[in-house]
């Protein structure tokens, strides 16, 4: 959970600077309906992933939907920490 504490502060970054070699500043130049496209595409591969027997496979695409879903948080100006709380309160 720490390192996806640091990747938010990352991606925040990367958001403010818009580095002109950087993947996660493309996804912010383009705008909110690349990045729910990326979401959907990744939550696509984790489906498949997980019908298949590669758990290694399933590891590497949950990573990406992960990742892309942090994109999402930072775009619209969320935290983690603000949907650990989310968590904690239905689930406390």
């Amino acid at each position: 959970m720490e390192f996806l504490i640091k990747l938010e502060e990352v991606l925040r970054k990367r958001k403010q600077e818009l580095p002109s070699q950087s993947y996660t500043a493309e996804l912010f130049r383009d705008g909110i309906d690349r990045i729910l496209k990326k979401i959907g595409e990744e939550a696509g591969e984790v489906i498949i992933a997980s019908k298949n027997d590669n758990e290694k496979e399933l590891i590497h695409e949950i990573a990406d939907l992960v990742f892309h879903l942090e994109v999402l948080l930072v775009e619209k100006n969320l935290s983690l920490s603000t949907i650990a709380k989310e968590l904690e309160k239905r689930h406390g």
